[in-house]
């Protein structure tokens, strides 16, 4: 009796484990499936502030992903990587995780929905994603205090500022002359797991960033301009070791090292 019993049990956890690992994959197949457009963001460690940024299109959903130029070398946060709020299922065993200050940028799935910039609107012909043209007085605030936590504001417009930091968006330096907005601990808002995340330029090669990814500017531009927000596009950021292990299950396409 007791050896029966220990096969049943034996049977049970099996089918348990095949269950949990088909959920998994099934919940996981599902992230990039509407999208035609994909950037991919490497880095060698969790603690890496340098990467790769590659390029993939599609013809339609669930079709193979094709590459789109070359490599593009970027530098990421100055800490490396932490997991943060996307479209990811949310792991309890991924760490670390993205907070407030910590210098890193997001690791997981972020919808990208607009290229924001300091050049006049009628200047930026043949962009196919909405444009954020950054006024004076527009600020993206990161004080967790604020009501306006992790959002984009005109200072003068709002009435009252209960902020105590914030990025000007107008900044007279190259960072922000072109940029694309990162979807990144926005439904829901959580207080103090990141904020204000961007794709923008860098003044120098390999610059580090508090959080955002940044590239050369003429490579910015072409990214810009190549996004189409038909095409729903994606920002996925990775370690290669994370890559490795989710590839199969986020369907992401083969990279060449």
């Amino acid at each position: 009796m007791n050896r029966i019993l220990n096969r049943l049990i034996f049977v049970v956890i099996v089918l348990l484990i095949l269950f949990f690992n088909v959920s998994i994959k099934a919940r996981d197949s599902g992230l990039l499936s509407q999208s035609c457009q994909l950037i991919l963001v490497l880095t060698d460690s969790v603690n890496a502030n340098q990467g790769w940024l590659y390029r993939f299109e599609r013809e339609t959903p669930g079709a193979p992903w094709k590459s789109v130029g070359k490599a593009i070398p970027v530098a990421i946060g100055r800490n490396g990587l932490a997991w943060g709020r996307g479209l990811h299922p949310k792991e309890t065993d991924r760490k670390p995780l993205k907070k407030e200050g910590d210098g890193r940028s997001p690791a997981g799935v972020f919808t990208l929905s607009a290229v924001f910039g300091q050049i006049p609107p009628d200047s930026m012909a043949g962009l196919k994603m909405p444009y954020i043209f950054l006024k004076k007085g527009l600020e993206c605030v990161d004080d967790p205090v604020s009501v306006y936590y992790n959002r984009m504001v005109e200072r003068d417009t709002v009435k009252t500022v209960d902020w105590h930091s914030s990025e000007k968006m107008w900044h007279p330096g190259i960072w922000y002359r072109l940029g694309v907005m990162v979807e990144h601990n926005k439904r829901p808002v959580v207080k103090g797991a990141g904020s204000c995340i961007f794709l923008h330029n860098w003044s120098e090669p390999g610059e580090t960033t508090a959080g955002c990814t940044a590239m050369d500017p003429a490579n910015m531009k072409k990214i810009a301009f190549w996004l189409d927000a038909a095409k729903h596009p994606l920002l996925v950021q990775l370690t290669r070791h994370w890559y490795h292990k989710l590839q199969l299950r986020w369907e992401l396409p083969p990279v060449t090292p």
